[in-house]
């Protein structure tokens, strides 16, 4: 058995780092295409998401899970607000602050994006790869979830 260069192991670490991040962001940019998502900044997007997969929550609690002040939350709050987005209700817990959660209308348009991006991808991954080359995705996927855990 021959041993491997440590340098060589690096650089090819390094260089599947750079092309992982370069695939992810145009996968990325390739989903959103097919979604559509309007005229929404990051900032909004994120807070829809965050609201339909974690349920209502303050200004001030989403402001802490998005890394932001929670005025410039209020403002990101505020604007999907006047654009009938979300519902605010008294916080139970605390009559000062708002619970901030999606409307109907909203939570559906959430679903729609998802299934208008898992649809493009499953018919993409069927049209352009064959039975072996999926399964290869497949185990490749499995090494990429072991980058992600913990």
């Amino acid at each position: 058995m021959t041993r491997r260069n440590p340098l060589a192991e690096h650089d090819l670490a390094a260089q599947l780092a750079s092309e992982i991040r370069a695939l992810i962001g145009k996968l990325r940019r390739r989903l959103r295409e097919q979604s559509n998502p309007g005229d929404f900044t990051p900032s909004q997007v994120a807070v829809l998401v965050r609201l339909d997969r974690e349920g209502p929550g303050t200004v001030t609690s989403l402001a802490r899970a998005e890394g932001m002040r929670p005025q410039s939350m209020g403002a990101v709050i505020a604007q999907l607000d006047a654009a009938g987005l979300l519902n605010g209700a008294p916080d139970p817990d605390d009559g000062r602050q708002t619970l901030w959660s999606l409307t109907d209308a909203c939570a559906a348009w959430l679903r729609d994006v998802r299934a208008a991006r898992q649809d493009w991808l499953s018919h993409t991954i069927e049209a352009k790869l064959d039975e072996d080359e999926q399964r290869e995705l497949a185990a490749a996927l499995d090494l990429l979830q072991r980058l992600v855990d913990d």
